[in-house]
């Protein structure tokens, strides 16, 4: 674990999840929780004893959990679908594709413990392809909140907003890293660090390691801007533009593939408006069987790792 986590407290964003969901629910009769059979996984057991007309067990059956949604959804209620996330988007894309977002219905997908949060079971349980796959689906805002504040006014945003989204839920405990009082806006990156030699864009897990590289950076001179690009799908752009025009070099570290998902369109925007030297840091493939902080580092996704990273592209840009 890094420093700058050994030295701040530690967060579940599922119980501020959840809480905010009960929040929500309170205020909105609308407000419905559809799971499949992973009411403790998805800290759903206070929202069942308080809402238990509201919450929906389909059972170990993805697919009919995310149809239920839409139907919901169809009659007037804003269901919160909470899965696992490998299972609620690996084995229900179809109906994402056809009965979410195609129809453009009002349902929040929840993908709790994302990533390689579940690092002991191996690749069946990692979720390391969400976030190329929901990027892939048209129409599907994609949220990767930082923190336990994040991840309330992430759920806020899509209780409101009238569209379909996927938000990302990790396990991995975190610290607070975002300034008091920013919430969640769609589409807008928050900078966390000013910086003019490189810029770290991070999401989820990676934005407190993105921080302690940073400061790694810092101590030898090097002075690295760091952005948390919470919202994937729509990607700040102007971010990444200025990002690439005002440092010359950029590194995104995600805890998901290297294929399509943060890395590929913070890449993409580069080419097409301002080429510079962008390191991608995530998985290249299956991940092997560990726990989530051995591959984390094993993937170089910590603060060291990030830190070569950055000198990397530093080095390539002059």
């Amino acid at each position: 674990m890094n420093s700058l986590a050994q030295e701040a407290a530690l967060y579940d964003c599922r119980v501020d999840f959840a809480a905010e969901l009960a929040a929500l629910a309170r205020a909105d009769e609308r407000i419905v929780a559809v799971c499949n059979d992973s009411v403790g996984s998805s800290n759903l057991v206070r929202f069942r004893a308080e809402f238990p007309t509201r919450l929906i067990n389909v059972g170990i059956a993805e697919q009919d959990m995310v149809g239920v949604a839409a139907g919901l959804a169809n009659a007037g209620f804003v269901p919160f679908v909470s899965a696992a996330a490998p299972f609620l988007t690996g084995r229900a894309l179809e109906q994402i594709k056809a009965d979410i977002a195609y129809t453009q219905r009002h349902v929040v997908l929840c993908g709790q413990s994302p990533g390689m949060a579940y690092g002991e079971l191996g690749p069946t349980h990692h979720s390391i392809e969400d976030l190329s796959w929901m990027r892939a689906v048209s129409g599907l805002e994609i949220i990767v909140p930082a923190d336990p504040s994040e991840t309330r006014g992430a759920v806020r945003y899509a209780a409101a907003s009238g569209r379909p989204a996927y938000i990302r839920i990790p396990r991995f405990k975190v610290p607070a890293v975002m300034p008091e009082g920013t919430g969640f806006e769609t589409g807008r990156a928050t900078r966390l660090t000013e910086g003019r030699d490189v810029t770290l864009i991070a999401v989820g897990t990676m934005v407190s390691r993105a921080l302690e590289a940073a400061r790694i950076l810092g101590a030898e001179g090097v002075s690295a801007r760091v952005l948390n690009m919470a919202s994937v799908e729509p990607l700040d752009e102007a971010a990444v533009v200025a990002a690439a025009r005002e440092t010359g070099a950029i590194v995104t570290a995600e805890e998901g593939l290297l294929s399509g998902g943060l890395g590929a369109a913070v890449t993409k925007v580069a080419a097409e408006h301002h080429p510079v030297p962008v390191r991608m840091l995530g998985v290249p493939g299956f991940a092997p069987t560990g726990s989530a902080s051995f591959l984390l580092d094993h993937f170089g996704l910590n603060a060291e790792g990030m830190a070569g990273a950055a000198r990397s592209a530093m080095g390539r840009a002059r």
